[in-house]
């Protein structure tokens, strides 16, 4: 009798265990699969990896995120642009609310809009010049401590734009 509660045991903890597992599957998933923003502190440990859609376009930075209904934890969209310059951004027709992090050239966080709220057509954007711009669901930088001078590691594409 003890040797059969013992093998019940086993799969019972392994179910209680599997959804504890499972949580960060869909980020990691996504990025094995494809196109990745890995956030870094300064230190180099890793804050928070985002596998994204890479709007690297001018039509692709128009359309951005707008029209979506659901936004997949640990998903988001890169916008990528030629150069580094003042980037404002708006929420026209973006139904969910967004953080916004700018980075500069070199893949350094210098500003974060948070919770940018949907429908505004309010201008906002960070002083500086962004190269970069990561859009993820709104609250994300603060549930990841994602801070001014974190910085960015891409993976699965080249991060440069074609217009």
């Amino acid at each position: 009798m003890h040797r059969y509660l013992r093998i019940l045991r086993t799969p019972f903890a392994l179910l209680i265990l599997m959804p504890a597992l499972l949580i960060p599957m869909p980020a990691l998933l996504g990025c094995m699969r494809g196109p990745c923003v890995a956030i870094l502190a300064p230190d180099g440990k890793s804050r928070a990896s985002v596998a994204v859609e890479v709007a690297d376009s001018e039509s692709q930075r128009e359309t951005g995120l707008m029209f979506r209904k659901h936004l997949d934890e640990g998903a988001g969209m890169i916008f990528v642009f030629k150069d580094a310059a003042h980037r404002n951004f708006w929420m026209h027709n973006t139904e969910i609310p967004l953080d916004m992090i700018f980075a500069d050239a070199s893949g350094r966080v210098i500003g974060i809009v948070a919770n940018a709220e949907p429908f505004s057509d309010k201008e906002v954007g960070v002083e500086g010049g962004s190269e970069y711009v990561l859009e993820v669901n709104g609250g994300f930088c603060a549930k990841n401590g994602i801070k001014v001078g974190d910085r960015f590691n891409f993976s699965g594409f080249s991060p440069q734009a074609r217009d």
